[in-house]
């Protein structure tokens, strides 16, 4: 199995775990969604796999649901009823959607889950209404909730973090690979941290402030989910060049041919060895044939990019276990959260 998952031990039945959590919230969610314009309602419910363009009910599949269960668990690992959570489960999934939805338009991504992103399926302004209308309606469920002033806080924080990070991913790729303007790597952790593990970290911290934690259990949680955004961040960037196309989805070595600034790149680049100088000239040259990119793969390994970045993401993989461990949570809870949080770091890598 992976090196990255060896920081958190056996998984126990994360599937098990996410069907329980998306069961208990796929009522609150369903309900919220029910409220909107039907038009903006249909979008959302096609975002989220419920339906085809036009209404018609879907097969598609709608997601794991991994905040929705971060924020339910969050909540039973405070010693309240997964119930508790489920306002928050519901708006950070509507969150994340909301972002998903920009984040599409903004990539000029196509599809998403095997069939058209919502942008495809209904047009550019139509999708950016769904998105905002989405964000909306998130930070009304959680203002209703118990502590809704304090959830709304840490909501807004979460997501001026989204932001920043969305932000520096989008400028990276105008930076050069070498010389001073090149991103180091320092910076893309704090990019992932910011762009993929603070609504993450937001997900369980809400679920326990919502579920009666105390304040340090509550920033255990937000902790553990920023920590496990960077490592998730970092093993998609693994699987991006050296993942199997029929188990990721994703072209072989899709992200070097589109230029993006990964961390086992940067982790790579880093060195002044001979490899890491070939690699800066390959991925400088003009565009060439797929040979081009294998040798780049290559490269990489051999200037310890690879390895770099497995190394990295074990340690933010500690850190998550740290956290929980450091934490006034309930055993039964986190062992499940344990589960969870490596299921999303557990790939073939």
């Amino acid at each position: 199995m992976t090196a990255v998952r060896t920081a958190l031990g056996a998984p126990a039945d994360a599937y098990a775990v996410l069907h329980r959590c998306r069961e208990l919230t796929r009522p609150a969610l369903a309900e919220a969604v029910g409220r909107m314009h039907p038009w903006v309602g249909e979008m959302a419910a096609y975002s989220f796999g419920w339906c085809e363009v036009g209404g018609a009910p879907a097969v598609a599949s709608g997601g794991k649901g991994l905040r929705q269960a971060l924020a339910v668990l969050g909540a039973e690992a405070a010693g309240a009823a997964g119930r508790a959570g489920v306002p928050a489960a519901v708006a950070v999934e509507l969150v994340h959607t909301f972002s998903l939805l920009h984040d599409d338009i903004m990539d000029g991504d196509g599809a998403r889950r095997g069939r058209p992103t919502v942008w495809k399926a209904y047009g550019t302004g139509p999708a950016v209404l769904a998105g905002d209308a989405l964000l909306a309606l998130a930070v009304e469920v959680l203002a209703a909730a118990p502590a809704g002033p304090r959830a709304v806080r840490t909501l807004s924080a979460a997501l001026g973090d989204l932001v920043r990070g969305q932000a520096d991913d989008l400028l990276f790729a105008a930076r050069p690979w070498t010389g001073p303007r090149r991103v180091r790597p320092e910076e893309y952790r704090a990019m992932a941290e910011h762009k993929t593990g603070a609504l993450l970290g937001c997900a369980g911290a809400l679920g326990a402030l919502l579920g009666g934690a105390d304040p340090a259990a509550v920033a255990a949680l937000d902790r553990a989910g920023r920590h496990l955004g960077i490592a998730f961040q970092i093993a998609d960037d693994v699987l991006g060049i050296w993942g199997d196309p029929a188990v990721t989805g994703k072209p072989v070595h899709g992200d070097l041919r589109e230029g993006k600034k990964t961390y086992p790149v940067l982790a790579a680049l880093a060195g002044a060895d001979a490899p890491a100088r070939r690699l800066a000239a390959a991925l400088e040259a003009p565009a060439a044939p797929p040979e081009r990119w294998r040798e780049a793969a290559a490269l990489i390994d051999a200037a310890g990019g690879r390895s770099a970045a497995l190394a990295e993401a074990r340690r933010h993989m500690a850190a998550v276990a740290d956290a929980l461990a450091d934490a006034s949570l309930r055993p039964p809870a986190v062992e499940e959260l344990r589960s969870l949080l490596e299921f999303l770091v557990r790939r073939d890598l």
